[in-house]
């Protein structure tokens, strides 16, 4: 499988994988960068609503002169235009860079951030992350998060690994391709929380950034790391 990444990231990405370095992989939306409410702010620049519901978007967008629910090719094109300027609303989730850099040295863990956003938006996501200290590599794809995952760790199987994601999909792509993954789910929004469906078996859901650091401490102490 060929994940999709900048010729500038390449080079990272394939050290990953030669890595035998525990390695942390974490979404974006939702884990390291704020999505729900800067989404909900910029429909509301749009004349638009977001009412958090039911965990989905289509037919929870609405048009606040009318209350019309918008169509699933209007919410579409909501999120393809806010991916287009995301870096002007996005906010880091609270606690995730301190974290992640004390899990790196206390671990002497690589981390990568994997995200499901279109491709095309590589290079604005890549310097919204450096502009916050997020400098890890990142791998923006469409394909399974299972089978970048599978590919980081092509030359060290056995090395453990730990997954942060909001969806449950995303976990059990994972799971599927790396059974003995520790799978730990986040949500920065807590109001949307309650809608999410149901984990897959071996999936812990974690509140927030020390929460995850503490679970993903006492997985590698399992392998003595």
């Amino acid at each position: 499988m060929a994940i999709d990444v900048t010729p500038q990231e390449r080079a990272r990405i394939d050290a990953l994988a030669r890595s035998d370095r525990p390695l942390i992989v974490a979404d974006i939306d939702e884990v390291v960068l704020e999505f729900v409410a800067p989404f909900m702010a910029f429909l509301e620049s749009h004349g638009h609503e977001y009412r958090p519901t039911s965990f989905r978007l289509t037919g929870n967008v609405y048009f606040k002169e009318t209350g019309q629910a918008s169509e699933k090719e209007a919410v579409s094109d909501f999120l393809e235009r806010f991916f287009g300027e995301h870096d002007t609303w996005q906010k880091p989730v609270a606690g995730a860079l301190d974290t992640l850099s004390e899990i790196e040295q206390a671990h002497k863990a690589d981390i990568v951030f994997l995200t499901a956003m279109p491709p095309h938006h590589h290079a604005r996501r890549r310097a919204l992350l450096d502009t916050h200290g997020f400098t890890h590599p990142m791998i923006a794809t469409k394909a399974a998060k299972g089978e970048a995952v599978a590919e980081l760790m092509r030359h060290h199987p056995g090395k453990p690994v730990a997954f942060i994601d909001d969806l449950p999909p995303n976990h059990i792509s994972v799971l599927e391709t790396v059974p003995g993954a520790l799978g730990l789910q986040m949500m920065a929004y807590a109001p949307l929380r309650p809608h999410l469906p149901a984990m897959p078996e071996g999936v812990t859901s974690v509140e927030d950034w020390p929460a995850a650091a503490q679970a993903i401490a006492e997985f590698l102490a399992a392998y003595g790391r």
